[in-house]
Formats: C-alpha cells, structure tokens, sequence
C-alpha cells in the first residue's frame, strides 16, 4: 500500500536516530495478532503495522513506547455509523498521526531518550468477509474477546499493539486514540481523557499538558467498571454498556498492560474539529513532546514512572 501515510511513515527514517520497519498481513499473522487482522478482514487495503524507533539516548535505556490508534476510516463495520458526519471518520487515525507528529518533533530537538512508536493501521470496513457480531477473535495475549460491536474496534487493533509493546521492556507506555464517543461527551473538545495505571504516569503527562496548553482530565478506573465486560463465551468482552463507556474502554486495555507502567489518552473529542473549522487540531502532539522532552532533562518537575510492582509469587 503506496499511500501518503505509509509514505510519511518511512520519511522519518530519512532523519538521524530514526528508523521505519513496517509488517504486512503476513508477518502480523504469525505474530499472532488475531485481534488486529480481524479487524482488517472487511477491507480490500492490506493493513500495516508501522514500528518506529528514536535512539537519542544510550542502547540499554528503557524506551517511552507510545502506541497510536491507527484507523484510516471508520465505517463501524457490521455494526455500521450513521451516516451524518461520517466523513469525518477519516480522522480516526489521529493518535497515530500524533505519533507521527512527535517523531518528526524528536528530529527536530533530538532530546537525549530512547523511544518507539507502534501504529497498528488498517481500514474498518464492511464485505462479506467483515467480522461480526458475535465473532471470538484470539489476542496476541492469547486472552479470547468476544466482539459484541465491531464498531468498537480501535481497541482491538491497540491491544495487540500494546501486548507487542512489552518486547521492548518500556519505562512506560501511552496509548493514544480516538477511542470513545463517551469521552466527547464527558469532557467535550476542551481536554482529553487521561487513564493510568501509574500514579507518577499520571501526574507528569497532566503536568505536560499544563505546561504546554495541550490539556488532559484524569479518569478513574475501578475494578468495577470492567464488570461489564464480563461474557462467558471469551475471557473478555470489547463493550460495557453504555454507561462509562469511556472508562470500560480504558478497563479493556488494562487487560494488556500489567507489565509496565502505562496510560491511555482519549482523544476522541479533542483530536479534530467539526463544522466549519473542520479539520484536526494536531493534539495532543504538544502534550507528548513536553513530556518526552522533560524526561529527557530529568526535570524534577514532571516525576517519572515507577515501575509496576509484582506479586511475590
């Protein structure tokens, strides 16, 4: 697939301290990424997963691995949009772009931190080969989903991303997506959904998006909100109910991430504009880039990550 995204994605490897390797359907299958390609199956576009590395700093630093939602368009699938606005589901790989967008930032400032970006990047289409209600599809976790909405698929696609995010052994992870309707209504246009497993996570990307006017709203995450996701035909199911959708969104990638610090930024109603102004904001690529960039100083404003303490087993 010779497209413009793909095209921007290889031109940063053009930039020292970075390099591009992008998988095809292939080399996806046989890492086992049965959630992402099944998200992919209704689409004649061949799906790409996009790793990018930026070594500013020493071979054996830990990485910041962000992970962007990299949906090219977004018809819903089997559980199909309404059709008013849905032209503006092109917009739905705005947290990959956001990754991109950092990159071509870290070429430009060259800050002394190791990172990666993943992009899980396909269409969410809708033909007779579609995935369906109702499908179990297989995580590169090995953890069971059942799909109850194939509209909800970004979360399908970054799990997987998320599980292939602990080979590199991060010091923390963020996840960046247009994920939810719930969260446009729970914060609007003004600041993005922030969930984190990790405390100090937390705090210096609240601290970053402060600091670079790129704002964010810490979200909870009990236990309990993951009840709706219980099913007994998978380990896990891809939707709640409607009520808090945008936190048992979060509870669904939790599921893939208790190795390592992590958190998720929704950006669902903070990504682009509609109407007249109609076009994507660019955020929250301000928001990352201040805290890569405080990290890298070792400021003792923005505190860094802890890491995640294990059971003694």
């Amino acid at each position: 697939m010779r497209s413009p995204w793909m095209r921007a994605a290889r031109a940063l490897a053009e930039f020292p301290r970075i390099k591009c390797e992008v998988l095809g359907p292939k080399e996806v299958a046989k890492l086992g990424m049965g959630s992402f390609a099944a998200v992919a199956q209704g689409s004649r576009e061949p799906l790409r997963f996009i790793v990018l590395r930026y070594q500013g700093a020493g071979r054996g630093d830990a990485p910041v691995v962000l992970v962007g939602k990299g949906i090219t368009f977004d018809t819903g699938g089997v559980s199909l949009k309404p059709a008013a606005e849905m032209d503006e589901m092109k917009f739905d790989m705005c947290g990959a772009a956001s990754v991109l967008g950092v990159f071509r930032a870290l070429a430009e400032c060259r800050p002394a931190i190791n990172v990666v970006g993943l992009i899980p990047s396909c269409e969410n289409m809708n033909d007779g080969a579609a995935l369906k209600p109702g499908d179990v599809v297989t995580s590169m976790s090995g953890q069971t989903i059942e799909v109850l909405n194939t509209d909800a698929e970004g979360r399908l696609i970054l799990c997987d991303a998320l599980t292939y995010a602990k080979r590199f052994a991060p010091a923390a992870v963020i996840d960046i997506a247009t994920l939810t309707g719930a969260c446009v209504v729970a914060l609007g246009g003004v600041r993005s959904g922030l969930f984190s497993s990790d405390d100090a996570l937390a705090a210096a990307l609240e601290a970053a998006g402060e600091q670079s006017q790129d704002r964010c709203w810490r979200m909870p995450l009990d236990d309990e909100y993951a009840d709706g996701l219980k099913t007994q035909f998978a380990d896990v199911a891809n939707i709640g109910g409607r009520a808090g959708g945008a936190i048992t969104a979060a509870k669904f990638l939790q599921r893939f991430v208790e190795d390592f610090p992590w958190a998720h930024l929704d950006i669902a109603g903070t990504a682009w504009k509609s109407g007249a102004a109609k076009g994507s904001t660019g955020r929250p690529v301000g928001l990352l880039l201040s805290y890569l960039m405080t990290r890298a100083a070792g400021a003792a404003a923005l505190p860094a990550a802890t890491p995640v303490k294990r059971k003694a087993k």
